[in-house]
């Protein structure tokens, strides 16, 4: 990989103290070589496109403003932080953004001391940005400025508004930059967007705006800084439509000004290091600012591939035969097809309807398929009272982010054995987006939880079937399929959907001396897996399991009665998964053969292609093979 060259001002700056060499209108271009740089980047070796370009201006001026890495500065998220990767040492090494190896796609803290915050999960920036400052508060450390900065799209779920509801109270030193775009990866839904709408189109507001800032922070004499807020608070009352949501939390509110104009932002916020106390600036952007096709269709610039920059050409690969579809479209297909026979069918999602492909059933039936906005507990919580009325809910979360959700699947669903589905997309090791996005813990913490149904299928058909049975009436449980990002095995994917009995697995092919138990996708590793062990001659058993709860208990003791080493395979975390199951059962029943675990270790694993990372952590086929050839007492060196 090659070092991509950067313009003649970006080209000096290699920490933000160089940036700060220079004159304040020298700004724009800057912002300028910063733009064409990402684009630059993004062309050649992918990554995250939209969302970075938005913010470039905003990125230059808070590093000439602040005095980062002193001050702290949280970005959200962290799609937006490329800029500032770039501006604070990383431009000479960022072609290796996301690569295996390389720099993070996302601000981390091992990496820099510019990272102030890991971020990757959106919504967290307020409430690490204000215990950085509490904390600053506490030591004495009073010169230090603590900014956080948060999309339109992350305010969507609850954590800001708690943060923000103790911030206000605070007292504490702390800028929140509230960067609107009206978009997270799809387009921002609900009520806090068109909230935004109306203080930023209120002209009367604007006119005004600038009057009263020249008040704020600039009149000498405590008394008439009071007055002047109060001023303020007051007008912004009369011309918008609702009172200023902010301001009644506790936190001064100023704007909305544009994104896009880095001296005024330089200028804003030096004067807003003036003011103490909880404070919010409203900055309008536009997502992928600067490249004229990633404006008009934000969402599938959000983070294209690689592509031509001058034809805007998103490169693909030309398949000369048929290939398989992927996981999350057979999910988007078959749910339509299911709701066209069940009207019972309702389908959820918080924010992802084009990458889970629940966008697919929204297109045609948008009264019963729902984008809630970047609130995975809602979500869930939403799910579990719909299916108080009957429904059959399909809640289509990311694995990762189910997370964030947990425990209303405990509280709200799984107390209440409500037959919510949970459709857990991006299941194992994703690739790219690394640690915080890894679907390495679902098979754990949702195997433990009492009457849970937990599945996997091996490939599209096996998805299709799972999906038909957990809408069947006499399911009454939840129900969890869990699937990884990307292409499945199967060209010819649209099979007639069939039931299947709940806790039943089934035989891929039999053998001898050695058995592998696989759960989802990594069954075609063993297929792979068996083939190359049948040139040596070695013929193990191969069984995809299906269900990780419950189990296949027939299969399991006649497995148990007819090997004495078992090879569990699973892209889960083996502390607590499918292999840990497979050995509670072994205990309980008394059997005691040897068992060898593969999936995800313990231990967090960075990014990757998916194929590296199933090489690096031991459950691809080869490491299968060899599994299998040590188990047999014939492994062999490969070369």
């Amino acid at each position: 990989m090659e070092e991509i060259a950067a313009g003649p001002l970006l080209s000096n700056i290699d920490t933000p103290y160089d940036l700060r060499k220079l004159e304040k209108g020298q700004l724009p271009q800057v912002c300028n070589e910063l733009r064409q740089f990402i684009i630059d980047c993004v062309s050649v070796h992918g990554g995250h496109f939209g969302a970075s370009l938005g913010v470039v201006e905003l990125t230059v001026a808070l590093h000439y403003v602040l005095n980062t890495p002193d001050d702290q500065l949280v970005w959200d998220v962290g799609h937006q932080a490329y800029g500032h990767k770039i501006l604070t040492g990383r431009r000479k090494v960022f072609h290796t953004n996301r690569k295996y190896g390389g720099l993070s796609g996302f601000p981390k803290r091992s990496e820099s001391e510019y990272d102030t915050f890991g971020v990757g999960h959106s919504s967290t920036s307020i409430s690490a940005a204000l215990g950085m400052a509490i904390a600053s508060k506490y030591k004495g450390e009073h010169h230090r400025r603590h900014i956080a900065v948060i999309g339109d799209g992350a305010m969507t779920a609850g954590l800001p508004f708690e943060a923000l509801n103790h911030a206000g109270v605070s007292n504490a030193n702390v800028l929140i930059v509230l960067n609107d775009n009206n978009m997270s990866i799809d387009p921002n839904v609900g009520a806090l967007k068109e909230y935004l709408t109306d203080i930023t189109t209120s002209h009367t507001w604007n006119r005004f705006r600038d009057d009263v800032w020249n008040l704020l922070g600039k009149v000498p004499g405590k008394d008439l800084q009071k007055l002047a807020s109060k001023v303020e608070a007051g007008l912004k009352g009369v011309v918008s439509k609702s009172s200023n949501l902010f301001e009644a939390l506790g936190l001064r509110y100023f704007g909305p000004i544009d994104g896009h104009n880095v001296v005024k932002l330089a200028e804003t916020l030096k004067d807003l290091n003036d003011i103490p106390g909880p404070k919010l600036l409203h900055i309008k952007t536009v997502k992928g600012k600067g490249y004229d096709l990633a404006e008009k269709d934000q969402t599938l610039w959000h983070a294209p591939g690689t592509f031509d920059k001058v034809t805007g050409k998103i490169n693909k690969k030309i398949a000369t035969v048929p290939e398989p579809p992927k996981y999350q479209d057979v999910f988007g297909h078959t749910i339509l097809e299911l709701a066209e026979k069940n009207p019972q069918i309702m389908g959820i999602t918080p924010a992802m309807p084009s990458g889970c492909s629940l966008k697919i059933m929204m297109d045609a039936m948008p009264h019963r398929a729902l984008d809630v906005g970047i609130a995975e507990q809602h979500a869930v919580t939403l799910s579990a009272g719909l299916a108080t009325q009957g429904l059959k809910v399909f809640c289509n979360i990311y694995s990762s982010f189910m997370q964030r959700a947990y425990d209303m699947v405990i509280h709200d669903v799984a107390i209440q054995k409500l037959p919510v589905v949970f459709c857990l997309d991006r299941a194992g090791l994703v690739g790219d987006d690394g640690p915080t996005h890894h679907g390495a813990y679902d098979i754990a913490y949702m195997r433990c939880i009492p009457d849970m149904i937990v599945s996997a299928p091996m490939n599209e058909a096996e998805l299709r079937n799972l999906m038909y049975t957990s809408q069947l009436p006499e399911i009454k449980y939840p129900f969890v399929i869990r699937y990884p990002r990307g292409q499945g095995v199967m060209p010819q994917w649209r099979t007639p959907m069939e039931r299947i009995e709940v806790g039943t697995g089934r035989m891929i092919c039999d053998g001898s001396e050695v058995a592998i138990l696989t759960i989802g996708h990594p069954g075609n590793f063993a297929v792979s897996a068996c083939r190359i062990l049948a040139t040596d001659d070695i013929y193990p058993a191969h069984y995809d399991m299906r269900f990780v709860k419950p189990l296949d208990e027939a299969m399991l003791h006649d497995v148990a009665r007819r090997f004495s080493r078992i090879v569990t395979v699973e892209d889960g975390t083996v502390v607590g998964g499918f292999g840990s199951a497979v050995l509670e059962f072994m205990n309980a029943n008394g059997y005691s053969p040897e068992i060898k675990m593969l999936g995800i270790p313990d231990r967090i694993v960075e990014h990757g292609k998916p194929e590296e990372l199933h090489r690096e952590c031991g459950y691809d086929a080869a490491a299968i093979a060899d599994a299998v050839r040590e188990m047999a007492g014939m492994k062999q060196m490969v070369m």
